[in-house]
């Protein structure tokens, strides 16, 4: 374990303003060295405070590329305080032995919570009601109004989201479809189909919960939006690039789709004072949010334990689980023994080195951890109290090591 002084003496820079949570549970276990900005840093500034730094917690506006993590020679783990880690260039971090921790679950509940509220507006068509009224205008009847019970919600991507938000559907009384590329198995009365385009044709609501992949860009188009029901509604929360924004715009003003709600797109601002712009803009029968699917306090609150977790888990004990890039290994706390992290590429003949490199110290090994990720190995060896003055630097000569830590 990473005895109190080491931790004291670790430097943590949290960025763009993460939950209080994260601070609070760092220094329930003894990091004292934190420095929190509210907003992202100025590129200008950013290498300055990374060289600084061994932990940096960030959220999405912060890009950290090859050439800043190569300069950022005390940095030992990236925590992304959010679901995406595309801010950070993964190959770079793992090949320079800096694993990168996210909260892909910790807003699910949120997301989903948010797809229900759309679902009832859209169906019930508050939101061009409500446009009405701002204008002046009592238009009060029930035309084009309905109860989402008895429709059918239809999912594409089961994972933590689509089935939270097929189990909240269910609850209202709507029926279930879903659609996923792998075989997952139903929450409730919940109904798989074998294709997207059974979907698209049986719903009355359809909601996409899918990752960003070569798949799943512009998924849904102008042959897609043509094989809807007549008067149904499309929701994502997913990722921008999922829909094609203008075919989409051509589906709501003939009256294919009756309304839509978007809460993330091809292009973001990426601040909040950046202008924003859409072809979707002024269409009163599509609901816009920016980007707040998983913008609630308790989500932010659950993101911020749950990244602050993974890195003291990482930097006290070595333990890797919840890193994207990074060989996966869960390791308790091992008292009254050194911990050696040995990271290195993934190649023949590095465990036999290190086996040799304590075998010639005469060190006795008390346990040992080995994973792989593509081109990365991962050691951690549990050894012996003694002296480890020599470990170190024979440890860093053996070829392809990248990097050799020593928790005591």
């Amino acid at each position: 374990m990473l005895n109190q002084l080491q931790r004291a003496q670790t430097r943590v820079l949290l960025l763009e303003g993460v939950h209080d949570k994260s601070r609070e549970w760092m220094e329930r276990f003894g990091f004292s060295d934190i420095t929190e900005v509210k907003g992202a840093l100025d590129p200008l500034e950013l290498p300055g405070y990374l060289s600084q730094a061994d932990i940096i917690g960030i959220r999405s506006r912060t890009q950290l590329t090859e050439d800043l993590l190569k300069e950022a020679r005390h940095l030992l783990a990236i925590g992304c305080f959010c679901i995406g880690t595309n801010q950070v260039n993964l190959e770079a971090a793992q090949m320079l032995g800096i694993p990168v921790f996210n909260a892909p679950h910790a807003n699910t509940r949120s997301v989903a919570e948010m797809v229900l509220g759309l679902t009832v507006m859209l169906m019930r068509q508050v939101f061009p009601r409500s446009m009405e009224l701002h204008r002046g205008e009592w238009k009060k009847n029930a035309k084009g109004c309905y109860e989402v019970r008895g429709k059918t919600m239809g999912i594409v991507g089961y994972g933590h989201i689509g089935s939270q938000v097929s189990v909240l559907a269910e609850a209202l009384g709507m029926n279930v479809l879903y659609y996923d590329i792998d075989s997952v198995l139903p929450m409730g009365n919940a109904t798989s189909v074998p294709s997207l385009r059974d979907l698209l044709l049986n719903s009355d609501v359809v909601s996409l919960h899918v990752p960003q992949t070569r798949q799943t860009r512009d998924m849904i188009g102008k042959d897609e939006c043509a094989l809807m029901k007549k008067g149904s509604v499309l929701i994502n929360a997913s990722r921008g690039n999922v829909v094609q924004i203008e075919p989409l715009v051509e589906a709501l003003k003939c009256d294919q789709l009756k309304g839509a709600a978007i809460d993330v797109f091809p292009e973001e601002p990426k601040t909040n004072s950046d202008p924003f712009d859409s072809p979707l803009v002024g269409l009163e029968k599509v609901i816009l949010t920016p980007h707040i699917g998983g913008s609630t306090v308790e989500a932010q609150a659950n993101i911020g334990v749950d990244v602050a977790s993974k890195l003291v888990n990482f930097v006290t004990k070595g333990s890797t689980v919840g890193a994207v890039n990074f060989p996966g290994l869960n390791l308790a706390a091992h008292e009254n023994a050194h911990r050696v992290l040995h990271i290195h590429k993934n190649m023949p003949g590095v465990l036999r080195a290190i086996n040799r490199v304590f075998a010639n110290d005469e060190i006795n090994i008390l346990g040992q951890h080995l994973n792989t990720m593509n081109n990365l190995g991962y050691v951690v060896l549990d050894m012996e109290k003694k002296s480890i003055s020599k470990l170190v630097p024979n440890l860093e000569a053996i070829e392809g090591t990248i990097k050799v830590r020593i928790l005591s």
